[in-house]
């Protein structure tokens, strides 16, 4: 029987960040993860660099059943604090856009500054670890793997969501939560491309590739960003973002031109170059390939401009400010950045994410029912629940 005061289940950014926090306060701590390595997310984040924060992070960029309830940890613990951490560590960082921070080098940059942390603090990380069973007896977790009985006073819970199953993502902590008692609301990908209905894929996967910038739209939430063309969809940022807002049957609106008013283009280009054609002139504001697509669809009739009469012009930028797309669904959680829905932050306290029913059981990070959107959003949630619990476990 090995004795602990804290043992966090998860050696990934939230539960990492919370035992450097508890072994901070003395406490004798122990990390247990199933893969090889730490910090598996953290390094294949961000496309190897690590968008590690936002500098614009604030509760108005996390969905959650309770909106309120993030808001305690990431006032306690913010991106500014975060900053000054990997500033200490002199990791090289740039801003890329809408005050995402990412690494200059590689994440592998904040996984070393973990890991020298946890040295620092006396942490143990025990990797390759299977829990086998969870149980409470007389104030103590016992955890049960291969040959070896581990107990703990303090039991923190930071296994993350489904996505990613090939990083060895599980169902562990939801699990655990519902053993325990406590509710844990419908999961689902999110942070996720979208896919093409099979009419659609037959028409656009040609185009794959292709990416401009757009607005998409679903659920009366608006994303301005890029997307992309796949063989299976659509994807980039924008619809990643809008992923998380949309449900099953709903329609994702796409504006292909944010910038620029197709119309008074339209007008303009008309008496301009009466001649031109008008594959040519969209082709000076969009992809040469989606016009193409769009025209062999014949959702746009190639002609020269002085043949336009207002009302196809109109019809023309009704199309192009409305391009409507029905998912099919999701690519699911094999490519999914992150998961929705989890425990239920109604059985949580908000400042100390301890449960409220079950003494000295913690919840903290992507397990939880609290979901950044893309752009270091989920990265600080992790730091700032994972530094909360710490100071309390």
């Amino acid at each position: 029987m090995q004795q602990w005061d804290v043992i966090v289940i998860g050696a990934g950014a939230a539960g990492l960040f919370c035992a450097i926090e508890a072994a901070k306060r003395g406490r004798k701590t122990l990390v247990l993860d199933n893969g090889k390595r730490i910090g598996r997310k953290i390094l294949m984040s961000g496309g190897g660099r690590c968008n590690f924060t936002n500098m614009y992070a604030s509760p108005a960029n996390f969905l959650s059943q309770n909106k309120h309830f993030c808001k305690s940890a990431l006032s306690r613990y913010t991106q500014w604090d975060f900053l000054a951490l990997v500033q200490q560590y002199q990791i090289p960082y740039h801003e890329k856009t809408l005050g995402q921070l990412f690494c200059d080098n590689s994440a592998k940059d904040i996984v070393d500054m973990l890991q020298q942390e946890c040295d620092k603090a006396g942490v143990q990380i025990a990797l390759q670890q299977e829990i086998q069973t969870v149980t409470f007896s007389d104030g103590q977790y016992q955890l049960q793997s291969k040959g070896l009985t581990r107990s703990c006073q303090s039991l923190v819970v930071a296994s993350g969501g489904l996505s990613l199953p090939n990083l060895g993502a599980t169902a562990f902590g939801f699990q655990l939560a519902e053993q325990f008692g406590l509710k844990v609301l419908p999961v689902r990908a999110g942070l996720v491309p979208l896919t093409w209905q099979p009419d659609d894929k037959a028409v656009y996967e040609e185009i794959s590739g292709v990416s401009l910038p757009v607005t998409a739209e679903a659920n009366d939430v608006l994303f301005p960003e890029d997307m992309l063309f796949t063989h299976r969809g659509l994807s980039g940022p924008a619809i990643l973002q809008v992923s998380s807002f949309w449900q099953p049957g709903d329609e994702v609106v796409v504006n292909l031109s944010p910038q620029q008013n197709i119309f008074e283009f339209l007008t303009e280009a008309q008496q301009k170059h009466p001649e031109q054609e008008l594959k040519t002139a969209l082709s000076r504001l969009l992809p040469k390939r989606l016009v193409e697509k769009l025209l062999a669809q014949n959702l746009l009739a190639n002609q020269p401009l002085k043949a336009l009469n207002p009302k196809s012009s109109q019809r023309i930028a009704d199309l192009l400010h409305h391009f409507v797309f029905k998912p099919n669904g999701t690519e699911g959680y094999r490519t999914a950045e992150v998961t929705l829905g989890g425990v239920d932050t109604d059985e949580l306290s908000s400042k100390t994410m301890e449960a409220k029913k079950q003494p000295g059981l913690y919840f903290i990070g992507e397990v939880v029912d609290v979901t950044g959107w893309l752009g270091g959003y989920n990265f600080q949630w992790a730091w700032s629940s994972g530094w909360v619990a710490g100071q309390y476990c």
